[in-house]
This record gives C-alpha cells, structure tokens and sequence, in this order.
C-alpha cells in the first residue's frame, strides 16, 4: 500500500457538487492499493498513520499524535500513485484491481476507526473533488513495499 499523509486543518471531498467527507484539523490520507496488498498490510500502514506524530507541542517541535490533537482522517482512494512513469503517459497496471482494492482500502478505514478515530471518506473509483488547506505543509509518503 501507498499513502500520501498531508496534515491539514480542513479538508474535504466532494462527489457529483455535494460533500461525501469533510473533516477538521486532521490528515488527508490518499491510499493506493497495490496486487500484493493484504489485510495485514492495511492494518500495519493504518499503525502507523494514525501513530504518526507530526503536529506541534508547546515547544514547537513535531512530537503531537493525531489522537492527542483529537484530529481526524479524510482517505481518498488513489490508484494513481501505482502510476508506471517511465514514459509521458503514465500507465496504472500495477495497482490492484477494485475487487481487491476496495475491501482493503475498507479496511484501512475500519482499523483507523478501530482506533477510535473519525474516518471520512471519498467512494472509491468515483470522480471526486478534494479541498484541502494544507497545515506547514507537512506532508509524509508511506509505501509498505519499502
């Protein structure tokens, strides 16, 4: 799995003009899926997301988890971050398909929920608008194959 973590302080996502997901201070989370992706991966990356402590203390240093800030999660299906970009157009063969996609990145979901965070979403495979004001910017690339 791939995700691209972006603290934010709002962010949201909308489908068709109407708002599917929208949250406070928190991360937008873009979550690709790749062939070889299983449940325990989704689990062991949901970990570490939502263990990450990216946000500022009283010192200023980034040493705050998203628990301790009470943020929440925005995820955003992205299949595009198993782009091919070895040429001008880039190909997207080595992303799952949604028959194993969609239950992992549900999955994901689930186990940041588990965790007793608000998880917000897009709709997998729709064409969605996402608004974010991005915090920092901090942003963090996890990849479960690294």
């Amino acid at each position: 799995m791939r995700a691209v973590v972006t603290r934010v302080r709002s962010a949201s996502v909308e489908i068709g003009g109407k708002v599917n997901g929208a949250i406070g201070q928190g991360y937008l989370v873009l979550l690709g899926v790749g062939p070889n992706d299983t449940e325990e991966t989704a689990e062991k990356l949901a970990g570490k997301v939502c263990n990450l402590r990216v946000f500022e203390d009283e010192n200023g240093k980034m040493n705050r988890s998203l628990e301790q800030v009470e943020g929440s999660l925005l995820v955003v299906s992205q299949f595009t971050l198993y782009a091919d970009t070895s040429s001008r157009r880039p190909g997207f063969t080595g992303a799952a398909k949604p028959d194993l996609a969609v239950p992992l990145y549900e999955r994901f979901m689930a186990h940041c929920r588990e965790r007793g965070f608000d998880v917000q979403h897009g709709e997998f495979g729709a064409d969605m608008q996402v608004f974010s004001q991005n915090d920092g910017p901090v942003t963090i690339l996890f990849d479960t194959e690294s």
